[in-house]
């Protein structure tokens, strides 16, 4: 793809499965070993799986499957028994499963062809289903492979997928420096988050939370010994996305006009007669690209059509919860027009006798 087709294309926003925090792709969570990693992913995937908040980031409802590798069922019931009264039959749990590369994506595979609304699958721990590997093979690329191997399944069906491990004991500067094994694992995934204890004995931790598609920051917690749930001692502070005032002037142009199809000249003069304020073409149609999310949440939809001559769009407002223009039913009987005043007079129809004729003067 050239870099003005991709400039000029429109893109599936993000999927979030734990908006700001968990989007599609593959992540690691790691920390020491019984800190309470394993409690964080289980009510994790609870909160995805009734589609309630985790610290306050909202939640997309979905199917969810835990991979509780080092776990029993029974411990598992031990555990949902303290975090939650009730819950749902979305959640799927499996103790056993293959390696990398011996049948686990596989296995991955059969199980979304028979949940289609899978978002979240979580797999506690990774050492458990690493393959055992010759002794002269490249720990890097071995450790980028394994992690590759389950990103392209994330990749391929717009989920997200969590890949529990473990820290080195040896402390670094740098927090991703201390997940076990090479850098591959960092490297080849979408996010890391790291849960880190100051002293092992404490109740409180610290969540770094790094990674290419969330913002970078470090959300501070405590583990409530009464509840099992890992709680947020600090208010979140979130950067707020700035929308471009030339993307509020277009919103309010097409909610004037409902439809536009054009070029991005054409349209640029256009929202200079609207707001008498001027754009240039290529700025004002990568700004659209930008902010398409933003766009569709106001109800515009963009579509494109290409020729040799011309490249133009066409931007639609649906403010009528799809009754528009294009969607507008056309089979609905046309209102009747003004009766005259013949019409206005009753007509009274024939009707049949309701008994037969008078025979010989009787009734």
């Amino acid at each position: 793809m050239d870099a003005e087709t991709l400039m000029t294309t429109p893109m599936d926003p993000l999927r979030f499965i734990v908006g700001g925090l968990i989007p599609q792709g593959l992540h690691i969570l790691a920390g020491a070993p019984k800190i309470g990693k394993s409690w964080l992913a289980l009510w994790i995937c609870l909160q995805a799986a009734k589609g309630e908040p985790v610290w306050g980031f909202e939640t997309r409802k979905c199917e969810v499957l835990y991979l509780c590798l080092e776990d029993s069922f029974a411990r598992i019931q031990s555990r949902l028994f303290e975090i939650t009264d009730e819950a749902p039959a979305n959640l799927h749990f499996a103790i056993m499963s293959d390696a990398i590369g011996n049948g686990l994506e596989v296995q991955i595979e059969n199980f979304l062809k028979e949940h289609t609304g899978t978002g979240l699958i979580v797999i506690d721990t990774l050492q458990k289903v690493r393959k055992t590997v010759s002794s002269n093979a490249n720990p890097y690329a071995t450790d980028y492979d394994d992690i590759n191997a389950l990103k392209q399944i994330a990749d391929k069906h717009k989920l997200a997928m969590v890949l529990v491990h473990h820290l080195r004991k040896s402390a670094d500067s740098d927090p991703l420096n201390m997940i076990s094994g090479t850098t591959g694992i960092a490297g080849g995934a979408d996010s890391s988050f790291i849960l880190q204890k100051d002293k092992r004995t404490e109740n409180t931790a610290a969540l770094l939370c790094t990674g290419r598609d969330i913002e970078s920051r470090e959300l501070f917690l405590g583990f409530n010994k009464d509840t099992f749930l890992w709680e947020l001692l600090q208010p979140i502070e979130t950067a707020e996305q700035k929308v471009d005032e030339v993307i509020f002037l277009l919103s309010d142009f097409m909610k004037s006009v409902v439809v536009f199809t054009g070029t991005a000249t054409e349209l640029a003069e256009r929202l200079k007669l609207f707001g008498a304020a001027e754009y240039l073409p290529a700025v004002l149609k990568k700004k659209i690209m930008k902010h398409m999310d933003f766009l569709q949440k106001n109800k515009i939809a963009y579509s494109d059509q290409r020729s040799f001559e011309r490249r133009e769009f066409t931007l639609r407002y649906d403010g009528n919860d799809g009754m528009t223009a294009e969607h507008a039913p056309t089979d609905l009987p046309s209102l009747p027009s003004q009766p005259s005043a013949e019409e206005i007079l009753p007509h009274v129809a024939p009707c049949p006798p309701l008994c037969e004729p008078l025979r010989s003067g009787a009734g």
